[in-house]
C-alpha cells in the first residue's frame, strides 16, 4: 500500500489554490468551484483541496509536509508573505518543525525529521 492524496476541505478554492500554489505545491487539476489537486516538489504523493459548504468542527486536519531545508524554506516563504503560527523549533520527538494554517484553518506542520521520520530510536521493531 501507498499514500496516493491527501484532500482537505475548503469554503473558497480560488483562495486556497493561490495559498497551496505560493508555499510551492504545482497544481494539476483546477475542476472549479469544486476541487483542486497539487504535486508535491518531491516523492509521489499529491495533495488536494474540495469545495465544501461547512468546515469541520473541532480541532481539524493536519497535514505534515516533510522539507530538507526547513529553517531557509521557512525563511523564504515569510519574505512571499506567509504568516506562521510557530517558526522552526526542535521538538522532544527529534523532528524540527514550523506551523502555519491556511485560508481554511487546515493546520499545516512543515518539518524535517531525517531518518527520524520512520525510525526514532523509540521504534517499534
Amino acid at each position: 500500500m501507498n499514500l496516493n492524496q491527501v484532500t482537505v476541505p475548503s469554503m473558497d478554492l480560488v483562495k486556497s489554490i493561490t495559498f497551496y500554489e505560493k508555499i510551492g505545491l504545482k497544481i494539476i487539476v483546477k475542476a472549479l468551484p469544486h476541487y483542486a489537486r497539487f504535486e508535491c516538489p518531491e516523492g509521489d504523493a499529491t495533495f488536494s483541496v474540495h469545495q465544501v459548504e461547512r468546515l469541520p468542527e473541532g480541532s481539524g486536519i493536519m497535514v505534515y509536509f516533510e522539507c530538507k531545508n526547513l529553517d531557509q524554506y521557512v525563511e523564504e516563504l515569510v519574505g512571499k508573505g506567509v504568516a506562521f503560527d510557530e517558526l522552526p523549533n526542535d521538538k522532544r520527538w527529534i523532528w524540527r518543525e514550523a506551523r502555519l494554517k491556511d485560508p481554511d484553518q487546515n493546520q499545516l506542520v512543515l518539518y524535517y525529521a531525517g531518518k527520524n521520520r520512520k525510525n526514532p530510536p523509540w521504534r517499534i521493531v
